[in-house]
């Protein structure tokens, strides 16, 4: 993600929009000293912009509380429509997660961080609840590993500047020299696995996802470890992954 100019950088728009994201799966209704509190803002600037959102009906207030309304779906709405990408991926996600019996989801590369763009949820399995839009680091996940390594030469260097990675548990990767040939080993093979790097006892594994031979999204099965090797659990559903991502890779390229 590029730094800020401060010749072309709106800072009441980034402020708006970190209005808007401070609302979440986990915080849907928030007060006004919860947003200040989650921004970083004093309260009176915080309450600005949040009646601003009201007016414009991208928030609604009751009893002391703030929440969105379904009016935000615009702002991603011109993307996702563009891309196509949620309406071509959702029946093969849908269809892959009955093969399995996991959960299957699409996520996209944003900067850092990779987000969800299509779900299938089977169950609950991690302590985080995933929704349409929820970001993890992209260096943790298994779709976020398919994307970097999907970059050029320049675009991964761009990325590894001032790179620094948390360490979730004991076998999350957080060294750039490590990241880089894990990244080599999913560029040789064509999918990634994740195996308690994010969560513990949480094994991810995921494909790219293309339009013509430019990798635009990945699409995963999270599953809990079952007693088994991470490997031989891969083993059993890499086939029905890689056909559902050649599908989906399939029908992105017939809207082209």
């Amino acid at each position: 993600m590029p730094e800020p100019d401060g010749s072309t950088y709106v800072q009441s728009l980034a402020r708006g929009l970190a209005v808007i994201r401070a609302f979440g799966a986990e915080t849907p209704r928030q007060s006004l000293s919860d947003v200040a509190r989650t921004t970083g803002m004093t309260r009176a600037t915080a309450r600005r912009f949040l009646l601003t959102l009201e007016t414009e009906g991208y928030v609604r207030s009751h009893d002391g509380k703030f929440e969105l309304t379904p009016r935000v779906l615009e702002l991603g709405f011109s993307y996702l429509s563009s891309l196509s990408l949620t309406e071509v991926a959702q029946p093969h996600l849908e269809a892959l997660s009955r093969a399995v019996g996991e959960s299957t989801s699409t996520a996209v590369l944003d900067g850092r961080d990779v987000v969800y763009v299509a779900r299938v949820p089977t169950r609950r399995i991690m302590s985080v609840a995933i929704t349409i839009g929820t970001r993890f680091p992209a260096s943790v996940t298994s779709m976020g590993r398919i994307l970097l390594a999907s970059l050029d030469e320049q675009a991964l260097d761009t990325y590894f500047e001032g790179f620094t990675a948390t360490a979730f548990t004991p076998r999350t990767i957080v060294t750039e020299s490590a990241l880089r040939q894990e990244l080599d080993r999913v560029r040789g093979q064509g999918w990634a696995l994740i195996d308690g790097e994010l969560e513990h006892g949480i094994r991810s594994l995921a494909a790219p996802v293309r339009r013509g031979t430019e990798v635009v999204a990945a699409i995963n099965v999270s599953m809990t470890a079952d007693g088994s090797p991470a490997a031989q659990q891969a083993e059993a559903l890499r086939p029905a992954l890689l056909d559902a991502a050649s599908a989906i890779s399939v029908d992105l390229g017939r809207m082209a």
